[in-house]
């Protein structure tokens, strides 16, 4: 579900001080986003793709490819059938499993 060899990468290339606010900021506008997710909305894609690359720095492997299966559908004109419930509940159990592994995989 995670990546941790690219979560330690990040805490490696931003430094452990400030790896923190990193986490903090990437959780607030993640969870700002996908609580808006809308399969209906016009930037629909624009979200997947957002919540896509977010994923992918801080090592959110099943979410991020959810979200690139999303766009692809998108793409494929087969928008209407993303499971936007399964990418809340995929992305809800990669942050749990994120906060509660954290320390434990980075060493902090």
């Amino acid at each position: 579900m995670i990546d941790w060899n690219r979560v330690r990468a990040l805490r490696d290339e931003v430094g452990p001080e400030d790896f923190e606010e990193v986490v903090e900021l990437f959780l607030e506008e993640v969870d700002s986003e996908i609580s808006e997710l809308d399969d209906k909305a016009p930037n629909f894609g624009e979200k997947l793709h957002f919540l896509k690359g977010s994923a992918l720095s801080l090592g959110f492997r099943q979410f991020s490819s959810l979200c690139q299966q999303g766009e692809s559908g998108l793409a494929q004109g087969s928008g209407t059938e993303i499971d936007v419930s399964a990418l809340h509940a995929c992305y809800q159990a990669s942050r749990n499993d994120f906060l509660e592994n954290l320390g434990s995989e980075t060493g902090g």
